[in-house]
């Protein structure tokens, strides 16, 4: 397809690892000027470093996403290095998986799922909508997950802060028509981005699988294994079982390499035969 990212400018948060890292990268290599925010001083480091060693063309800036003031600033060092922002992608998240009974360990957590998926998505948009107003053009990319969809058990928290997004999404998409577009990306599981390490209790996974969730655990366990099972690991195979963090990276750039007058609004992206109930 024809290459409608070149030359725009492309913010990125949680760029230090993961969907961030990957999504600068790739938009990177499509000719954006990418600008990777993270917390994460060491790592942002190294995602920059991948994009200029290869020829593109990349700052980082230390940001965390629960603070407006160093969002603006995020805004206004993108501006001044590159003259405009063309796409936001929030994409900081944590996923603090738990029930309600485990409310003595889980509360600080919850706490900080919210300030960064729900908080860290209004800050991001806050930073740059008066600059995209005033361009006359801009795209904000909001990763919001499937657990946003409808409640599930040991999801209460998370689902909610993912719900919220695809609210605050929509809700920018009917006040800034024909000036700002808004895409909503809603990933399935994606297990080897490290987003599973926030979960505190194992056993809250399972709202989202139902009562598919043994067969679940047990296909997963053999496909970390040495010899996956035939097909299951195989995007080109319509069995495939559990998508690759570069997978939906791809969706994500697809969903931005388009023309300004064409918006993707809500993509989900999942794997075929994964096992997921909503």
């Amino acid at each position: 397809m024809s290459n409608h990212i070149e030359g725009k400018v492309i913010v990125i948060t949680g760029g230090a690892g993961g969907f961030g890292r990957l999504v600068s990268q790739k938009t990177a290599a499509l000719g954006a000027k990418v600008v990777a925010a993270d917390v994460n001083q060491a790592e942002l480091d190294v995602t920059v470093k991948s994009i200029t060693e290869a020829g593109g063309e990349a700052i980082g800036v230390v940001a965390d996403v629960t603070d407006r003031a160093q969002m603006k600033n995020l805004a206004s060092r993108a501006i001044e290095s590159f003259g405009a922002i063309d796409v936001m992608v929030n994409n900081a998240g944590v996923m603090p998986l738990a029930f309600y009974a485990d409310h003595e360990i889980a509360a600080d957590a919850w706490d900080r799922c919210i300030d960064i998926n729900m908080k860290g998505v209004l800050n991001g948009i806050i930073a740059v909508h008066d600059q995209m107003i005033e361009q006359g053009r801009g795209h904000v990319v909001n990763i919001s997950s499937i657990y946003g969809n409808y409640p599930v058990s040991g999801a209460a928290v998370y689902g909610a802060t993912k719900a919220a997004v695809n609210v605050l999404s929509e809700s920018l998409r009917q006040e800034s028509l024909g000036k700002i577009k808004v895409t909503t990306i809603r990933p399935t599981g994606v297990p080897l981005t490290g987003l599973g390490a926030g979960v505190l209790n194992p056993e809250a996974v399972g709202g989202i699988l139902g009562a598919g969730q043994a067969e679940f655990m047990a296909t997963f366990e053999k496909m970390l294994g040495d010899n996956p099972p035939e097909g299951l690991a195989d995007p080109d195979d319509i069995r495939y079982f559990s998508l690759s963090p570069e997978l939906l990276a791809d969706q994500i750039v697809f969903a931005i390499n388009q023309p300004w007058g064409v918006s993707i609004g809500d993509l989900t992206v999942r794997a075929s035969g994964d096992g997921y109930i909503i």
